[in-house]
């Protein structure tokens, strides 16, 4: 699955091994940093959508163009991860993490004083690339900031309470329209952004300065970011109009001219190379099961059931409290493992059953909702959703802790960006083809079908995670020195 091969880590360029990180004090204040500028930054992603119809009213323009509060963020997100790896690598972790965080809270308070339409969707679309930094560093912070054989508690904090942002949003946003108006839901996450300054000024060892991006690397994040963007527009509007996925075809001339060009073949090599294409797969499809799932229960028990807001809430629930007590003990579950097969040089093993028994969970619980029919009573949801939850919690972090324990040396903002990307992806994919499958299977049917494609996306991921791995390819000379060339 993450695919190091069974054999062991080899060595990268220079003698390095895959991952490789000299071993420092764990520092665990800085995971902790990780984990909530995960939360805060998903958080983002959700919770402005409760607001949308208070911001259309306030700022008196359509719903149409209230609703770009929340696409300006997410597409400059999604759109920028790939560009911001490869930037990334070869930056300096503190200063990023200082602008980023300053940058994002920045973003934020400019959205909360906004007095018209533009001025709120210029400071979403700035929030949004300072985002994309953050998604990024997250997960490079946290395993850089612990030895090796912490690494799976390390990365089930982020990888935990980023998932956890996406699903409270919804939740958190309403309590705040309903007691302080929507200019409050963009000031919330300015006191997490302040810690974290705080704590990462004092906390994090200087480790260089920001690198400017040349001419080349304004030219790859134009192309990569055009593709990303029409892609991401097309899935999020087939949510209302699955016509709208038509429009994706426009994204693949970009796309492959940045693949077939000096900034893909980095991102494609330093994938090949670590064998993580496979890993890949299986978090796009978990986080577009788990997006599909949360769509289609959500409205079905509202719009179908009669079922009051405030009950689907607690019921929904039921996922992130799973996933939040199952999410340590994956990770440290990867980390025994980790020392048992350490002396053996197959430290993945275990760390790969935690995994696969995360997915095969999460599937399990997917697969549950399917049978009940029309008539759902919240408990026969509510511990359905809470099995899923927990084995998405399970699989998490050591997932996480594979992936980037594979990353080639120097290529970890870069496996970091490029799987942060199949994860958004699937959050956006996921409720643009369960709405597909509702129409498609008609009023009687929808709702099975938009079960039986959430539960089909996460059951794809069990054999994507537990089949055997593939040999690491080693990086090609061309790749190698493409990667050099990159200015530092």
């Amino acid at each position: 699955m993450t695919d190091h091969g069974s054999g062991g880590e080899r060595p990268g360029p220079g003698g390095e091994r895959p991952g490789h990180i000299p071993a420092v004090e764990d520092r665990w204040l800085l995971v902790a940093v990780a984990g909530a500028l995960s939360f805060v930054a998903m958080l983002d992603m959700n919770i402005v959508n409760v607001a949308l119809a208070d911001i259309s009213r306030g700022l008196q323009v359509s719903a149409a163009t209230a609703q770009w509060a929340v696409r300006g963020y997410q597409l400059p997100v999604v759109a920028l991860l790939l560009p911001v790896g490869r930037w990334l690598d070869g930056t300096g972790l503190r200063v990023a993490l200082l602008t980023a965080t300053g940058g994002f809270a920045l973003g934020s308070a400019a959205a909360a004083v906004s007095p018209w339409a533009a001025w709120l969707i210029a400071a979403r679309v700035a929030q949004g690339a300072f985002g994309a930094v953050l998604f990024v560093l997250m997960p490079v912070l946290a395993i850089r900031s612990v030895r090796p054989g912490m690494r799976g508690r390390a990365m089930s904090v982020p990888a935990t309470l980023g998932p956890l942002g996406a699903v409270t949003g919804p939740a958190v946003g309403g309590l705040l329209l309903d007691h302080l108006g929507w200019r409050a839901v963009f000031l919330v996450k300015i006191p997490f952004c302040v810690l974290a300054l705080v704590v990462a000024w004092r906390a994090m060892p200087r480790d260089g300065g920001l690198r400017r991006p040349d001419r080349r690397s304004l030219a790859d994040a134009s192309l990569v970011g055009t593709g990303v963007a029409v892609l991401l527009l097309a899935l999020t509007l087939a949510s209302d109009a699955p016509s709208w996925l038509l429009l994706a075809i426009a994204a693949v001339p970009p796309l492959w001219w940045w693949l077939r060009g000096p900034g893909g073949r980095p991102v494609t090599g330093a994938l090949r190379a670590s064998g993580l294409f496979r890993a890949h797969g299986a978090v796009l499809s978990l986080a577009a099961g788990f997006a599909a799932m949360h769509y289609v229960v959500a409205l079905h028990l509202q719009r179908d059931n009669g079922v009051s807001a405030t009950t689907t809430g607690l019921t929904v629930l039921a996922f992130p409290l799973g996933m939040a007590l199952a999410g340590p003990v994956g990770g440290r579950l990867a980390d025994l493992s980790h020392s048992r097969h350490r002396s053996s040089g197959e430290s993945s093993v275990g760390a790969r059953a935690v995994a696969v028994a995360g997915a095969a969970l999460t599937a399990a619980g997917l697969l549950l909702l399917v049978p009940l029919g029309d008539g759902w009573s919240p408990p026969d949801v509510a511990w359905r959703l809470a099995l899923a939850g927990i084995g998405l919690g399970l699989n998490g972090g050591p997932t996480q802790a594979l992936v980037m324990g594979a990353a080639p040396p120097g290529r970890a903002a870069t496996v970091g960006s490029s799987v942060q990307l199949a994860r958004g992806l699937g959050f956006t994919l996921g409720p643009a083809l369960a709405t597909a499958a509702w129409a498609l299977a008609g009023p009687d049917g929808g709702v099975r079908a938009g079960l039986a494609l959430a539960a089909t996306a996460a059951c794809l991921a069990v054999p994507l995670l537990a089949l055997p791995a593939r040999t690491p390819a080693p990086l090609s000379e061309k790749t190698t020195d493409a990667a050099s060339a990159a200015p530092r």
